[in-house]
């Protein structure tokens, strides 16, 4: 089982997301925590280690450190606006 750490940013932008959405989000962590790489999951090209998952028109970007067995956590945000974040 991976244990899950967010970044300071993740929790300012689950601030702005509408709480029907964060709800499902939320579920989307805890899943990663016994699948880090589930079905639909891409891995981003250009970028080592770092993964996304969608969740209706929201992205999750997270990075799987497997020595610690650790998921991090980057960025939740809209989808038209994810990767300019990175």
């Amino acid at each position: 089982m991976y244990r899950i750490v967010y970044e300071k940013k993740v929790c300012k932008d689950l601030d702005k997301i509408p709480d029907s959405d964060v709800i499902k989000i939320l579920k989307v962590f805890s899943a990663l925590s016994i699948n880090p790489v589930p079905p639909g999951a891409k891995k981003l090209s250009g970028k080592s280690g770092f993964y996304r998952v969608r969740q209706g028109d929201y992205r999750i970007v997270y990075n799987i450190g497997r020595d610690e067995s650790i998921i991090k956590i980057i960025l939740v945000c809209h989808r038209k606006s994810a990767y300019r974040n990175l």
